[in-house]
């Protein structure tokens, strides 16, 4: 039937099958990981200079690296707590998925703590951002708020004197670092 002729022609056909396939597949999965991790710049040492040079006023260019490494780090700022004391109103400003205040907040609540003991009433006002899932967003808000409500009476506000709204999401358009906040004002 087969002559040993076309069995070794058939073995032949069959091992440059396997091989394409194996190639095929090296340059697919070798595709999928450089896109996954691109190569990261390669550094070149400066030139040795033998006299001093002088230093010049004019800063280099912005590399892509280094413009990279500052939207990282506005976008680390951005996203850190802080706190802001603006036109009497105290606003904590909340990182992304957290409920924790940021360093200095009870300094910035002394003036609401004085309102308070005046007998002033504290409206604790949540809001939150529009991006992913609004209901976790309304619990991540409430949270925050009861976070801010906890540091007053820690202060020594009585909980009668303070009223928690509803949780809002962000009106307007600005950030979302901007809507993930507190806001306590005096009534």
């Amino acid at each position: 039937m087969f002559s040993q002729d076309d069995d070794g022609q058939q073995g032949l056909v069959l091992v440059l099958i396997f091989g394409l396939l194996a190639f095929v597949i090296a340059l697919v999965i070798g595709i999928g990981v450089h896109q996954r991790h691109p190569p990261t710049p390669s550094v070149k040492a400066a030139p040795v200079a033998l006299a001093p040079q002088p230093v010049s006023p004019v800063p280099p260019p912005e590399t892509a690296v280094s413009a990279a490494q500052a939207a990282l780090a506005a976008q680390t700022v951005s996203d850190a707590a802080s706190v802001k004391v603006e036109q009497g109103v105290v606003k904590f400003y909340f990182a992304s998925g957290k409920a924790d205040l940021a360093p200095g907040a009870s300094e910035a609540l002394a003036d609401v703590v004085k309102g308070a003991q005046s007998g002033r009433k504290l409206v604790i006002s949540g809001f939150h951002d529009a991006t992913g899932d609004a209901a976790k967003n309304a619990a991540l808000a409430r949270q925050r708020a009861l976070a801010v409500r906890n540091a007053l009476k820690a202060l020594g506000v009585a909980e009668q004197q303070m009223e928690l709204k509803k949780p809002e999401p962000l009106a307007g358009n600005g950030s979302d670092a901007e809507a993930r906040r507190v806001e306590i004002s005096l009534q």
